[in-house]
């Protein structure tokens, strides 16, 4: 069994690529590899507004940036690549992520963590949703074995988003500065936009280790 913890950000463009990148390799090169993925949040607006922040007029005052469709490019261009139509006009509005996080932390116990986290970025970003919405979250995670209602109190859980906040502090203080962080077999890590081939590279050495043979 090869452990990958993956350090994400729900509302970050290269991290839905690299949950996309991720599983194509495992599926197409590592059929027979057991793997046990593991989510950690990382919080890139902790203090957006509970409305969302209008994603146009955050590149611009964050970064000067005046043509949002031209940042977009690249990472486009990088899902596209590895088939994932990923139009990031779809989505104008970037949120909050302590609630979706906390669902995430919730779902190791159920053992559909990283299954859910692909589900609640993807719906933020190919289907424009508001994933800071207990009942958008809600919706999403009876598929990934919750309760309708304890999936909306736990996004809805004071609690739930502090332990959320806390283990984005460890994950800093880890020295995560970027994601997609990808630590393979405890010893590998990569992050930022890596390509298909240099993640399974990376599993390949993490799983001549932790497989024998």
């Amino acid at each position: 069994m090869l452990q990958i913890d993956l350090y994400t950000e729900i509302i970050c463009p290269w991290c839905i690529i690299g949950h996309h990148r991720l599983d194509k390799v495992l599926a197409e090169r590592f059929p027979e590899l057991d793997v046990d993925i593991r989510q950690h949040p990382v919080l890139l607006l902790p203090d957006a507004p509970a409305e969302g922040l209008y994603i146009p007029d955050l590149l611009l005052s964050r970064y000067g940036v005046t043509d949002p469709k031209a940042s977009f490019a690249r990472p486009e261009a990088e899902a596209r690549a590895s088939g994932l139509d990923l139009d990031l006009s779809r989505q104008p509005w970037t949120y909050r992520t302590q609630p979706a996080h906390g669902l995430i932390l919730a779902a190791r116990a159920r053992g559909t963590q990283h299954q859910l986290a692909a589900a609640i970025t993807g719906a933020h970003f190919l289907k424009a949703k508001n994933i800071s919405d207990p009942d958008v979250l809600a919706d999403i995670a009876v598929a990934y074995g919750f309760e309708r209602e304890e999936a909306r109190a736990i996004a809805l859980d004071p609690m739930q988003h502090r332990r959320v906040e806390q283990e984005a502090a460890r994950s800093t203080a880890a020295g995560i500065r970027s994601v997609p962080h990808f630590v393979f077999g405890g010893r590998i890590a990569i992050n930022g936009g890596r390509s298909e081939d240099e993640i399974a590279s990376a599993i390949r050495q993490a799983a001549s280790v932790a497989v024998p043979g």
